[in-house]
């Protein structure tokens, strides 16, 4: 009898498609790095574009997730529920966070048609609720449509200690070698799978998506990468501004005639400020650059690993630097602890000084001086966060492709926008988007294609294009750029900023950006014609792309979901580790108990009993020699350790941390009891408490997880000693 056998196909990707490296770092403005004229070293995307593409009319979002969710999808970031970051959404239409099945990734749709797919480093798409452990893991990295994900669900993370995930399970960083980088680990892992998937696919191509935590903060880098940068700008932002316009038009990456705009006058002149705020400044500007630059060396090893496989002519390679402008966000002294500024916590500059030399180490989480910021954006107005201006949005991008370019280099000045990334990827791997995936049907893409300026640097093809970010906004038209003033100062708390007032009563501007590249002559009063007709296209847009209503406060967020909602207790056991804060019960603002059963035996009485947080802010109740210690750590220097004098005997107890807090709202402190088998042991005064435990270390019960929230202890000897049945937590 003949058997007729039937075995399914090996995928295989379209005839001669590239592989494809998309490379996006975080909070770098367009004038940062030496390769569009800024005053820090990065040889290889320097590399890349003196034998690529550069675009310098490229733009972003002007804030992380939007610009991630509008590049991964090819549409407008409202279109796809991020109108602002994931962290912070609103229950608006446009504003949820939960990108649609409707909207299809790159990785979805390449994976569909034979490639591997692969993403390092930093996502910030998932909604707060679906961050736990136990998923969903729909908008997780993987569920976006990744075949591997290794890196980090949140807005930043400790580049020394990192809150590191692989596919869908926490991992921990080692502890058995010296201290690493993520940059590091990151290249580490991409240049692992890539050989990996070389050696078992050799008949797929990849597209790995490389996204760094850097140059976000908390500003973190090598001690000897810091120390090249010393000296080298204690010459001041104003000096520093001036010195990147000059290489910027030397290198024709802005045009002659474009201008730089003046300080922001929220900015102090460079020369005004004591020599103690100058050398935190220049320091902060050190670690920041070194952290760029070491970041710069780490693409390079994958590149190089490219090389060695004989993969680098046909990859194509498209680097963002920068997600959105250059961050302002720690104010005009910066910060020692960016949990300072989650917290609403205005650092002591005396404090700030004290801590110079750990700036960039991992005792601190620091951020620069918000005068940094506007030179890193040279040469336009504004920051992160102001989609209304350039210097929230604009940002250089290389694209390099020797096999696909047949030798085509060189600036082109065509205006673009990240939604452009998916279709421009599509068009180079000959992939059709298609109009079902999974079979749900796919809403229209918003972005084009870029490949056509590979022929020339002529008229760009995108003749529109609308911005919006807490309630900053502005619209592109066929050369024209009509935009709103913001109105928040630097240091706006983007957790409770005020809406910004009437729409009607904010006040426009009109540019001419064909002749006017630095949006810096305003045109409104010479063309009132033009003003208007760019407004009522805004408005039209913005009712079409799930813009409206405008806003930018805390309004709107009545409801969100949360996990712990509606309860006041939970029971943790053993095993819990890493839990994210939006799964934990919320003690922030009240009273609240911790209650625990243990067995302890001869020569026990080590270890975490229970604790939420990081080295930089958190609580942990542990023992210690045999006695109990509750540590409140309200971010550095204000930590509280309450200590019981008396040891426990070996065998079974009750614990129990009393919290009573002054008042019922963030910030108050109250009166820490530690009590025993009914006993009272100890009683002590918390002089403040957090206002948010978000995108630090989660909750642990019977260790502490990634950084130690006590000095009193390490993260190897945080383990627990004896044993636990279970630890409630109870909201009082």
């Amino acid at each position: 009898m003949t058997v007729e056998t039937h075995w399914p196909t090996l995928p295989k990707g379209p005839a001669n498609a590239p592989n494809v490296l998309l490379i996006l770092t975080d909070d770098v403005g367009y004038g940062a790095c030496s390769t569009f004229g800024g005053s820090i070293e990065t040889p290889c995307l320097d590399e890349l574009a003196k034998n690529g593409l550069s675009f310098t009319q490229f733009h972003t979002t002007a804030m992380c997730s939007p610009t991630r969710a509008s590049m991964l999808t090819g549409r407008n970031p409202h279109n796809v529920q991020m109108g602002r970051v994931a962290s912070r959404p609103t229950g608006v239409d446009g504003y949820t966070s939960v990108i649609p099945r409707s909207a299809g990734t790159i990785p979805k749709i390449l994976g569909q048609n034979g490639y591997s797919t692969a993403m390092f480093g930093k996502s910030h798409l998932t909604p707060d609720w679906e961050m736990g452990p136990l998923g969903p893991y729909d908008r997780w990295p993987t569920g976006l449509g990744f075949d591997y994900f290794w890196g980090f669900l949140g807005f930043d993370t400790n580049q020394w200690a990192p809150q590191l995930v692989e596919n869908t399970t926490f991992v921990e960083p080692p502890t058995d070698r010296p201290l690493q980088h993520f940059d590091g680990m990151m290249a580490d892992k991409a240049i692992e799978w890539i050989g990996q998937q070389r050696a078992v696919y050799p008949d797929r191509p990849f597209f790995a998506y490389y996204s760094t935590g850097t140059a976000h903060c908390p500003h973190h880098a090598p001690k000897e990468w810091i120390e090249k940068y010393k000296g080298r700008f204690d010459v001041g932002w104003d000096k520093l501004r001036e010195e990147i316009f000059e290489r910027q038009k030397r290198a024709k990456v802005i045009p002659e005639s474009a201008r730089l705009n003046p300080r922001n006058p929220q900015i102090p002149a460079w020369d005004t400020l004591s020599p103690d705020h100058q050398a935190v400044a220049a320091r902060q500007m050190e670690v920041y650059a070194a952290q760029l630059s070491y970041c710069d060396h780490e693409v390079g090893r994958v590149l190089d690993a490219l090389k060695e496989m004989g993969e680098f002519d046909n990859t194509l390679v498209l680097f963002i630097q920068g997600d959105n402008g250059s961050s302002a966000e720690a104010g005009m002294a910066g910060v020692v602890y960016e949990q300072s500024l989650h917290n609403g916590y205005k650092e002591d500059f005396d404090y700030i000084h004290s801590r110079i030399d750990d700036f960039g180490g991992p005792d601190v989480a620091g951020a620069y001086s918000a005068g940094w910021s506007h030179a890193m954006n040279t040469p336009f107005q504004y920051y992160k966060q102001i989609a209304s201006h350039f210097g929230g949005t604009r940002n250089g991008l290389v694209m390099h492709w020797p096999a696909g370019f047949g030798g085509a280099s060189g600036i082109r000045t065509q205006f673009h926008h990240v939604s452009d990334i998916l279709p421009t990827i599509l068009d180079a791997a000959n992939v059709a988007a298609p109009q079902v995936i999974d079979g749900v049907e796919q809403d229209p893409i918003d972005g084009i294609s870029m490949l056509y300026a590979k022929e020339s640097d002529g008229v760009s093809k995108r003749t529109t294009q609308v911005f919006e970010l807490m309630e900053n906004f502005a619209i592109y038209h066929e050369g024209w750029f009509a935009n709103v003033i913001p109105t928040q100062s630097i240091d706006s708390d983007l957790t409770t900023r005020k809406p910004s007032g009437a729409i009607e009563d904010r006040e426009w501007q009109l540019f001419y950006i064909e002749e006017d590249y630095s949006q810096s002559v305003d045109l409104k009063h010479e063309h009132p014609e033009k003003l208007r007709e760019l407004q009522e296209l805004f408005w039209k847009q913005a009712a079409k792309e799930k813009i409206l209503p405008l806003h930018g406060g805390n309004e709107y967020t009545a409801g969100k979901p949360r996990l712990m909602a509606g309860r006041d207790s939970a029971v943790f056991r053993p095993g819990v580790k890493r839990l994210f804060h939006e799964a934990a019960p919320s003690t922030v603002g009240r009273s609240f108990e911790i209650e625990s059963k243990i067995q302890i035996g001869e020569d026990q009485g080590n270890g975490v009993l229970f604790c939420q947080g990081s080295n930089f802010s958190g609580y942990s109740l542990y023992m210690k020699d045999g006695l109990l210690n509750f540590y409140y750590n309200a971010v550095p220097p204000y930590c509280f350790k309450v200590s019981a004098k008396k040891q426990l005997e070996p065998g079974a107890h009750v614990v129990k941390l009393r919290f009573d807090i002054d008042e019922a709202k963030v910030h108050s402190g109250g009166e820490a009891t530690i009590i025993v088998d009914g006993e009272v042991l100890a009683i002590g005064r918390i002089g403040r408490t957090l206002r948010t435990f978000s995108n630090q270390d989660g909750l642990s019960v019977g260790c502490d997880a990634v950084s130690a929230i006590s000095p009193d202890y390490t993260i190897p000897d945080s383990v627990f000693d004896g044993s636990i049945s279970h630890a409630t937590i109870r909201l009082l």
